[in-house]
């Protein structure tokens, strides 16, 4: 009995620490920002005491004010510019250039990055796992495979932001109906949450042994 009350604390708490955890770190590492102010235009300084989230709003700020910049002629021009002379530094070059590549296939909306989950025989024929679209290949590495082949990503568990990069033939693909976040939940908790299932469901009918 006080095993099950222990298991059920912890179904509780873990999830909720955890998002807890994430959200405090976020919410600290924005409230940074305000490091940029001087010191005597801070609202702690001006308050007499440090209120958590205030440098949400000022990052939220400098983001709409940089979207702003950027999207007009001239601020592209600039940015233009500062990235030509980024590209002459070697190690500065190449961090900028991935982080920026893979900035653009997530976040714009009119591409296929991340938007089709996939289900591919991997590590080796008879064994299936979930995968996501990433793009189509062209030029070279089309050109030099038999079949029509797409580029998938292979995320580990529970930590799916590694993975591997595979080049699976179009025709062994599954494409599945499941959403991006329903597979994300499913990764993430090693294959105890099944998508079709809610969460409340789950958790409802896992026995709990005593």
């Amino acid at each position: 009995m006080i095993r099950r009350w222990l298991i059920a604390g912890l179904l509780v708490w873990l999830p909720l620490g955890a998002t807890l955890l994430v959200i405090g770190f976020l919410v600290d590492l924005m409230d940074r920002s305000l490091l940029l102010l001087p010191e005597h235009l801070r609202p702690d300084v001006l308050l007499g005491f440090h209120v958590p989230g205030l440098g949400i709003i000022l990052t939220l700020l400098i983001l709409m004010i940089t979207g702003f910049f950027a999207a007009n002629f001239f601020g592209a021009r600039l940015l233009a510019i500062g990235e030509s002379l980024l590209q002459r530094v070697p190690l500065a070059r190449t961090i900028y250039g991935g982080v920026k590549r893979l900035s653009e296939t997530v976040l714009v909306g009119d591409n296929q990055a991340f938007r089709k989950v996939l289900l591919v025989e991997y590590p080796r024929k008879g064994v299936w796992t979930l995968a996501f679209q990433t793009s189509e290949p062209v030029g070279e590495v089309q050109e030099r495979t038999v079949k029509d082949v797409v580029t998938v990503f292979v995320p580990t568990t529970p930590n799916p932001t590694s993975g591997f990069i595979v080049l699976v033939p179009r025709d062994e693909v599954i494409e599945m109906d499941m959403k991006v976040e329903d597979a994300l939940r499913m990764i993430i908790s090693l294959g105890v949450v099944n998508p079709d299932v809610s969460d409340s469901v789950v958790l409802a009918e896992k026995p709990l042994n005593g």
